[in-house]
């Protein structure tokens, strides 16, 4: 069993700070930079340049499932080293790259460094920390998890606008080779490992075809439509395979993803509560940019500095929810949280095509002020209820939930801002003459017709925050005595054998 550190390597954990920033920035960076791209290495297809994005959630998504393996084999400073030196290593294809098979090659090998900085770090502060005080420790690792990606389309829309793509990598290339040459000098192994661990590779391949066959057909399912035969067979045999994962590993004794975890109702609820706001919270990551350019006109670097003040109040905000869990516990901020979320979400319901810009960032930013509230306490609450050999498989389940659900929900809430657009400006268009249809008429249309389709899905956001709420009431806090921990620990050791 994982031992409880006396005193908190904070060196370390800082070398895994730099490391997880810049594997969270990177995973929101190029979204913005794509039509430039298209044009600097000459791609005519959007779907082709999209392969960018979608192929680096794809190799996250399925890789992310592993890391529960990965961590309990492999000593804590190899498989950081390991990470980092082949994140670096995409990093610099992807910022020399000639041509778009480099550059995808590229982001594919940062994916696979990337994928594990999350899990590695979150088990690191779960054993660095004493479960009263992992709140705040928590707290900052949130920081980094959300603030990181939430800047990356202001920081790429700067740089995009007034300089080349590539200095998106060049700038994160130098912070990655500091992150793995400290590494190699100041990193120790604060975990204890089990050497005779077997990896099942059947469960590997199903997890591969499972996550990835989702992730893939709901990526497309936004821009391909939801009866195209090609996003209906990816979603069907990933589904079929998620099912015989899921049930291979309820029968193993040495599954690559316990999901025992599921067996604490603490845990079980946190991650519900979890998914359902990670849908909402992504969702409106995307239905508010939408807005501000497709309805507004406002340029991708205008959007992105009206995003940035929600995005440095998550930051702000983290570490000092993480202190105010340690005190109050999970029920009255995540409620607190949840509450303001939903009355920002139907103000933003409730844009119009005149709301001004100081509105915009307001509501937006109240938004992510009610969102800090509640991802960090619910999933730290959560983790609390599992013994410590569970951990890596806790934070792996959290990690692959919340990936795929916002995926899922991305894309649904895509679907439905295009389907009831349609439908609108079908319906603006009934009875009158096309021939007295001016440019000016038609864009207006068209504006009307966005902005719909926008405020339905807000409303459908604000629905699932309710779901959330709701659940909320029924978290409790989670007894972290000394005595309450010596039993958790006790349960664990009986329900798995000890590791080696």
């Amino acid at each position: 069993m994982n031992r409880q550190l006396n005193k908190p390597p904070y060196l370390m954990i800082s070398i895994l700070f730099i490391g997880a920033f810049v594997s969270f920035l990177n995973n929101s960076l190029l979204n913005v930079a794509l039509p430039s791209i298209m044009v600097d290495l000459d791609i005519e297809d959007y779907s082709t340049v999209q392969w960018l994005a979608t192929g680096y959630m794809l190799v996250s998504g399925i890789l992310i499932p592993a890391s529960a393996f990965l961590i309990t084999r492999f000593s804590n400073r190899n498989l950081f080293v390991a990470a980092m030196a082949i994140f670096t290593a995409g990093t610099a294809l992807a910022a020399f790259a000639t041509n778009f098979g480099v550059l995808l090659t590229g982001r594919m090998v940062q994916a696979t460094g990337s994928s594990v900085m999350g899990p590695l770090l979150m088990n690191i502060m779960l054993v660095s920390f004493p479960r009263e005080k992992r709140g705040a420790a928590m707290g900052v690792f949130g920081m980094v998890m959300i603030a990181a990606p939430a800047i990356g389309p202001t920081l790429s829309g700067y740089i995009v606008e007034y300089h080349n793509w590539r200095l998106l990598f060049e700038m994160i290339l130098p912070l990655a080779i500091i992150s793995l040459v400290l590494a190699i000098w100041k990193f120790n192994n604060v975990m204890e490992q089990d050497k005779n661990a077997k990896l099942d590779y059947l469960s590997v391949v199903l997890s591969s075809i499972g996550f990835g066959g989702v992730l893939y057909g709901v990526s497309n399912a936004s821009s391909q439509g939801w009866s195209d035969s090609v996003v209906l067979a990816t979603l069907i045999v990933g589904g079929i395979a998620l099912i015989l994962f899921v049930v291979r590993q309820l029968k193993m004794e040495e599954p690559l993803l316990d999901l025992r975890p599921y067996k604490y109702p603490m845990f079980a609820l946190a991650s519900v509560i979890a998914i359902v706001n990670a849908v909402a919270m992504f969702s409106g990551m995307i239905l508010t940019p939408a807005y501000v350019q497709d309805v507004r006109g406002i340029s991708p670097l205008d959007s992105g500095l009206m995003l940035l003040p929600g995005a440095i109040i998550m930051g702000i905000m983290s570490p000092i929810t993480g202190k105010l869990f340690d005190k109050f516990g999970p029920r009255l901020l995540s409620v607190i949280g949840l509450a303001v979320t939903a009355v920002s979400t139907y103000m933003l319901a409730h844009v119009q095509t005149d709301s001004t810009y100081t509105y915009i960032i307001i509501v937006y930013s109240l938004r992510m002020f009610g969102m800090s509230m509640v991802m960090m306490p619910i999933m730290t609450n959560g983790l609390n209820q599992l013994p410590t050999q569970l951990n890596p498989h806790g934070t792996a389940i959290n990690n692959t939930a919340q990936q795929v659900s916002g995926a899922i929900g991305t894309a649904v809430m895509v679907t439905m801002m295009n389907t009831v657009a349609k439908t609108k400006g079908e319906n603006l268009m009934n009875g009158v003459d096309p021939s007295t249809i001016t440019e000016a008429s038609a864009a207006s249309m068209t504006q009307h017709a966005l902005l719909s389709g926008i405020q339905y899905s807000f409303y459908v956001a604000l629905a699932i925050n309710i779901v959330a709420l709701v659940l909320a009431l029924f978290v409790r806090r989670v007894d972290t005595s000394d005595k309450a921990v010596r039993e958790i620990e006790k349960q664990g050791k009986v329900e798995a054998k000890p590791v080696v």
